[in-house]
């Protein structure tokens, strides 16, 4: 068991998320330059005015770009917005911004379904892909935005004063610290809750109600049962069996009815609990599901194991172009982060903002997901 808790559970779980470091070193390293050239500055005044018709101020693009790293440390920058209602306003879109968290997830899904080509001869495919997720999060905070200048009530007259710095180029030395430091942050507190879930994950896919494992035993001991299949094919059948019947397949059956109309199966709907801690815990969770499952023991990655599975009632894929698409869309809109919601709290001091926060984007999620396979299914 101890053998099974670290290969199954930890490390399958960790490996998950290690593998898209180079990808969120990047993107902090960008962001990264934006800001040591002065350019954020200058983005920040032009956006002024622009940003006003949607109920925000020029001082939100700085928390929304700054969204597309992760929203905890954006959320409390919004502290330099002096009127409430735009600073609201950018409090509540702005877990909407594609944060790295997300990118996991994303670049997970688009690997299983989108065609590794390129069209055009220099754009590829899942890039393209990609990039359409990053600008659907912008066009959906922008319109939530509108949404919310509508409802909330101002109360006071918003003004905008700023200092603009010279234009410098970078210090890469300040950059490359800044991909290293924040790199090793996302790992490391990724990697806290990572673990612990994983672990319980683990114990939960592995254990079961007595009386059910003992009748999977029975059935696996029983010859008449067995001598017309081999080793191998016993093996993946009882620890299917096991899976379905332990206490994560118990949890995952019971909310399936609710998420079957948006393509999602019973282990989709784990990975969809687990990933309330932090939406990247859906890689790990993944991994450590197929691992224990053993359905795909020869394969080498979590990619190859999920693209192989299929549905024990139709025998089609689970993880369809369809359903992939509606996972992703699931993922852009809903409040899959615990450390928003408490950030939100603190920075709001009630608990109604990040309440109707995490309605509203479950609302959101739910239908997005839903339209989306029925319309491609």
């Amino acid at each position: 068991p101890l053998t099974s808790l670290l290969l199954d559970g930890v490390v399958a779980g960790l490996s998950g998320v290690l593998v898209f470091i180079p990808q969120i070193a990047i993107l902090f390293a960008f962001i990264s330059i934006l800001e040591d050239t002065g350019y954020m500055s200058r983005v920040t005044f032009m956006m002024d005015r622009i940003m006003r018709k949607v109920g925000l101020n020029g001082k939100s693009v700085v928390p929304l770009i700054g969204g597309f790293a992760c929203a905890v440390p954006s959320i409390m920058s919004t502290r330099t917005i002096e009127n409430w209602k735009d600073r609201m306003i950018t409090i509540m879109v702005t877990p909407l911004i594609t944060c790295s968290a997300r990118l996991p997830v994303y670049t997970l899904l688009i690997s299983l379904v989108v065609p590794n080509r390129n069209v055009w001869w220099i754009f590829n495919l899942q890039g393209i892909a990609m990039m359409a997720m990053y600008l659907f999060s912008v066009v959906s905070a922008v319109i939530v935005a509108w949404v919310f200048k509508l409802i909330l009530k101002s109360r006071e007259r918003g003004y905008f004063i700023m200092e603009l710095p010279v234009y410098q180029m970078p210090r890469w030395k300040n950059v490359g610290f800044t991909m290293y430091d924040r790199s090793k942050t996302f790992v490391i507190q990724a990697g806290k809750v990572i673990i612990a879930v994983s672990i319980i994950l683990w114990v939960l896919a592995s254990y079961g109600p007595p009386k059910r494992m003992r009748a999977i035993e029975q059935k696996y001991s029983n010859a008449s049962f067995t001598a017309q299949k081999s080793a191998t094919e016993l093996q993946h059948l009882k620890s299917t069996d096991q899976l379905e019947n332990s206490y994560a397949g118990i949890l995952g059956h019971a909310i399936e009815p609710a998420i079957r109309p948006l393509g999602f199966d019973w282990k989709i709907g784990i990975a969809l609990i687990t990933s309330f801690a932090a939406r990247e815990v859906f890689v790990g969770t993944m991994a450590t599901i197929y691992s224990v499952d053993g359905s795909a023991d020869k394969l080498d990655s979590v990619q190859d194991k999920m693209k192989h599975a299929r549905n024990p009632n139709t025998g089609l894929p689970v993880f369809t172009f369809a359903a992939a698409m509606s996972l992703m869309m699931f993922y852009a809109f809903a409040m899959q982060c615990a450390s928003t919601v408490a950030i939100v709290y603190r920075e709001t001091k009630e608990w109604k903002w990040p309440a109707i926060q995490f309605a509203y984007m479950t609302v959101l999620a739910y239908g997005a997901s839903l339209i989306t396979f029925q319309l491609l299914k």
